[in-house]
């Protein structure tokens, strides 16, 4: 399947999509956002990766910041925070460049590695876009982590690539249909920005008052 342009989906929340459906569809299909401490400071974090007039070149090592990406197959698109490109002879040609150069994306994270893959997916989306996009194959990537000042290998896997693509179509589904889930309550929720417009804590209140009227008509 492929999508159109008008279709496309912001690649930036697959990230919020994979940690929390709800917060997802609050942001890109209600319009809805709320800045807390860690947003802002990830903010700042990612516009100093995001200088797109510097481009770089470190011997074998081309680096371009902010570079637009799009997949007509994923209906996705947007921007990778730095993307390397180095020197190999199964690299593809780039323009104003001699020889060949096979891209490797490079996401800016404010925080440190997370329990969840909501970083590990946002990042093989990347490669998949840069992959339709240069007709190259991608392998592994990485994720830099301000917090630990290091950077994480990931592997693209085909079992994270078809998670890639289901989320997206999960994200598709929703969209066409302006459908916002109900929310989940986690441990996530406290640090969510949107806690105060999701409301969680209805959710909890609402499945206890269930709890207990069906306790009581069983009692009669």
């Amino acid at each position: 399947m492929t999508y159109q342009e008008e279709e496309y989906l912001q690649l930036s929340g697959l990230q919020h999509f994979a940690f929390c459906s709800r917060q997802w569809a609050l942001i890109y299909i209600e319009n809805q956002w709320q800045e807390n401490l860690r947003t802002v400071e990830g903010t700042l974090f990612h516009h100093r990766a995001h200088d797109e007039e510097l481009r770089e070149r470190r011997g074998n090592v081309l680096i371009l910041r902010g570079l637009p990406v799009v997949s007509r197959s994923l209906g996705l698109a947007g921007k990778c925070d730095v993307v390397e490109f180095r020197l190999s002879a199964n690299g593809v040609p780039i323009r104003g460049e001699d020889g060949l150069w096979l891209p490797c994306p490079v996401e800016y994270k404010r925080g440190k590695p997370k329990e969840h893959q909501a970083d590990e997916l946002q990042l093989c989306a990347q490669a998949m876009c840069l992959e339709e996009m240069l007709c190259c194959g991608i392998s592994r990537g990485m994720l830099y982590y301000g917090e630990t000042r290091r950077r994480t290998a990931v592997e693209f896997s085909p079992e994270l690539r078809g998670l890639v693509r289901r989320c997206c179509e999960e994200m598709h589904q929703y969209a066409r249909r302006g459908y916002t889930p109900k929310a989940k309550p986690g441990k996530g929720c406290g640090a969510c920005s949107l806690k105060e417009l999701c409301l969680p804590q209805l959710a909890r209140r609402s499945a206890a008052s269930a709890y207990l009227r069906n306790a009581l008509e069983d009692l009669t």
